[in-house]
Formats: structure tokens, C-alpha cells, sequence
């Protein structure tokens, strides 16, 4: 299955969507990561992309578009996507409908994790890394421990952007950005609502839960697209056997 997750900053969704890709052998594609894989690569999307971002300006649609379509037409990531990042915006969304129905796929499922402002200031504001270990904390869900050398008050340090104000202005930008898209996947009857207020274990059963919902549904009616034993599409091209 293909699915997108929705979530502003510090909701967890990179965490849920590891555990996702773990489970239901999905790739995780992440605009961002690759769009900097092909900048070191110095691919000639790589060099374009270089240029764009040195002067300052944004990524366009149309090369975000050729970097999407790199990846789903390959045979090896057919049916099972999970879209981290992407899409952005309506025509985005189109865009994406347009590219996955000309390999024969679709979106499956729409995730949204539902997480209040209040608690986002709390998880980006209270984060803290320990420079001698890499552990992360947070003064208000995980705090460091008081009896260790290693992670003591003195090795303990904050992002610079890991603030109130940096906080809340993300959280108030994808918020703006995102109403529109939920609302386009609503129409399609494609959005479940996750609350991502709690623990990150009962917030990964309930989407292993929605996502085996769907796995089930999928392979009843389109049995000859999947092998939901291996999750896998099952390749019908003209040297299979199948």
C-alpha cells in the first residue's frame, strides 16, 4: 500500500513512520533526504537542485515532480510507499495522483497525528541532547537521569531553534499549509485521524491496527496486485511466472 503522514514538527511522525516501514515493509520517502542524496551524487537533478538552493530560492514542483517519479516507477517500491514530507500542497496532491495512476498505484491511506500546540512547545522546548552519548530528553516526558556522569546538566545541550517562538511558528505554518491537503484526502475518504497526544507505543498500535485494516481490504479486492505475505507487489511484466 502507499501511504502519506501528516504532522507538525514534533508530533513523532518520523518515529511512526519507521516503525511503519519495519513492520509493513514500506520505503520511506523523504523529499528532502533525496533531494540531498542527489546533490551529493552531483546528478544533473543534483547540480540543478544545488544551484536552486545556493541562491536561496525553493525547490520547484517540477523537480520535486522528477525526483517522485524516480522512485515510483521502480518495481522494487510499487504499492508500498510511505510519503514523509510530501505533498506540500494542492497541486502537489494532484500531481502525485497523476504520477502513481501512470504506474498503476494510488494512494491507500492518508495519516494525520493530531497533537495540540501546547504539547508541541513542550516536546521541542524541553528537548535535549547529551553530547557525549547522543541520548535525547525532554525536561517534561523523559527527563535526564540525576545520578549519571554521562548525561549530567553539563553535557546536556539545546538546538538553537529548539525554542517557544521557533515552536509555535512552525506549528502555526503547517497548520495553514496542510488544512487545504486534509481536506482534499478527506473527500476521498482516504484521512484517519491519529491522537498523537500519547504514548508513542499506543499511537503505533492504533495505526498498525488502521494500516492491517486496509492490508486486509486491499488483497481482497485486488489479490492479483499484492503478495501481502511478503508485501510485495507481485510482478505480472513479461518475464514473470506468475
Amino acid at each position: 500500500m502507499n501511504v502519506i503522514i501528516f504532522g507538525p514538527p514534533g508530533a513523532g511522525k518520523g518515529t511512526q513512520s519507521k516503525f511503519i516501514v519495519k513492520k509493513f515493509n514500506l520505503f520511506q520517502l523523504s523529499t528532502g533526504e533525496f533531494l540531498r542524496e542527489e546533490i551529493k551524487k552531483k546528478s544533473e537533478l543534483g547540480l540543478k537542485t544545488a544551484s536552486i538552493v545556493n541562491s536561496g530560492s525553493l525547490v520547484s514542483d517540477e523537480i520535486v515532480s522528477t525526483l517522485i517519479e524516480k522512485i515510483i516507477l521502480k518495481d522494487e517500491y510499487k504499492n508500498r510507499i510511505i510519503f514523509d514530507g510530501y505533498p506540500r500542497n494542492i497541486p502537489q496532491a494532484k500531481n502525485l495522483e497523476i504520477l502513481l495512476k501512470k504506474y498503476d498505484q494510488k494512494i491507500d491511506l492518508v495519516l494525520k497525528l493530531s497533537v495540540t500546540l501546547e504539547t508541541i512547545k513542550k516536546r521541542i522546548s524541553g528537548r535535549s541532547i547529551c553530547s557525549l552519548c547522543g541520548k535525547i530528553y525532554n525536561d517534561y516526558f523523559n527527563p535526564p537521569p540525576k545520578d549519571t556522569d554521562c548525561c549530567s546538566s553539563k553535557f546536556l545541550q539545546k538546538r538553537g531553534d529548539d525554542t517557544l517562538e521557533v515552536a509555535t511558528k512552525r506549528f502555526q505554518t503547517y497548520e495553514i499549509a496542510t488544512e487545504p491537503l486534509l481536506d482534499f484526502y478527506k473527500k476521498l475518504n482516504l484521512l484517519k485521524e491519529v491522537n498523537g497526544e500519547r504514548p508513542i507505543d499506543q499511537i503505533y498500535k492504533e495505526i498498525s491496527e488502521i494500516m492491517s485494516l486496509i492490508e486486509g481490504w486491499l488483497c481482497m479486492i485486488t489479490p492479483y496486485k499484492y503478495d501481502f505475505k511478503n508485501l510485495n507487489p507481485v510482478n505480472y511484466g513479461p518475464n514473470s511466472r506468475n
